[in-house]
């Protein structure tokens, strides 16, 4: 009963899509807190509701182009060659089969060792952001569609590649798993965030928590859940995805849990939490 209820409030809720381009890094850099799954089921959810969506696959493992059914064999050109070899994204992006106005900029396995590339590079922090930016204008020229949301996806550390990410961002969203753990490392995070503030840009917040991995059968979940909430109480999202098969299976069948089972829980939080980041605008 209660999840019909929840898909009749979400079929009457419309997204309205942003003033401008929203750029949004989902980071955590702890691994295995659903970062991938989060960064592909938003961008589907929001381009099922006709909202025009990049997906920027920023970590070597390029899971989020598997699971938007993206090829990314050694051969195809990807954001390593946007951040090495200034390779204009519009060259690079490709259509998801997922959707109609989805984009993607794969990663390949070369991407690990941009890490290291970047090191000796000139403005090595800004390469993301100025080749989105041009890519933005680029989409202009040709008489293309405003892109309304850029969702890039990190890898779970903190080097060249994340940073990239944070300045090429004006809003981060941090997935935290509901498991013991969930806190520890977010301070170290949270500082990290604040030094790209300070030195590269002013213009980043925390502006979404989404909890995720929430088993509502123990106490310990809804403990983290509370203690997420009330030191974050503006940021954390109401929806939170819960734990399960379906969203861990999706991505083995190249797609996300929207498209894989529409009916799933996981499907409809994902939707919810979509429909709730679009009704938020951003804080600055």
């Amino acid at each position: 009963m209660e999840e019909n209820k929840r898909r009749a409030r979400l079929r009457q809720t419309k997204i309205d899509p942003p003033a401008e381009t929203r750029y949004i890094t989902i980071s955590n850099q702890k691994g295995g807190v659903g970062k991938t799954s989060t960064s592909v089921n938003l961008a589907v959810a929001l381009a099922q509701q006709g909202q025009n969506v990049l997906v920027v696959d920023n970590d070597p493992q390029g899971n989020a182009s598997t699971a938007l059914g993206i090829p990314h064999g050694t051969d195809v050109e990807s954001v390593y060659d946007v951040l090495i070899n200034e390779t204009p994204v519009v060259d690079v992006v490709q259509k998801s089969p997922e959707m109609e106005n989805l984009w993607v900029l794969p990663a390949t396995i070369d991407l690990a060792g941009a890490e290291i590339e970047l090191v000796s590079v000139v403005a090595r922090e800004q390469r993301l952001q100025r080749a989105l930016k041009a890519y933005g204008k680029a989409r202009e020229e040709r008489g293309e569609t405003r892109l309304d949301y850029v969702f890039i996806d990190c890898p779970p550390s903190l080097g060249l590649l994340t940073i990239n990410a944070f300045v090429a961002a004006t809003e981060v969203l941090i997935p935290i798993q509901c498991e013991y753990y969930a806190l520890e490392g977010l301070s170290q995070l949270l500082n990290n965030i604040k030094m790209i503030q300070k030195h590269l840009n002013p213009d980043l917040s925390v502006s979404s928590i989404l909890l995720t991995m929430y088993d509502g059968r123990t106490n310990l979940a809804s403990q983290v859940a509370e203690e997420v909430r009330q030191h974050f109480p503006d940021q954390v999202l109401e929806t939170m995805i819960p734990r399960s098969v379906r969203i861990s299976e999706a991505p083995s069948y190249q797609q996300s849990v929207i498209t894989y089972d529409p009916s799933s829980t996981g499907a409809l939080s994902y939707l919810e939490a979509a429909a709730e980041l679009g009704a938020r605008s951003p804080q600055h």
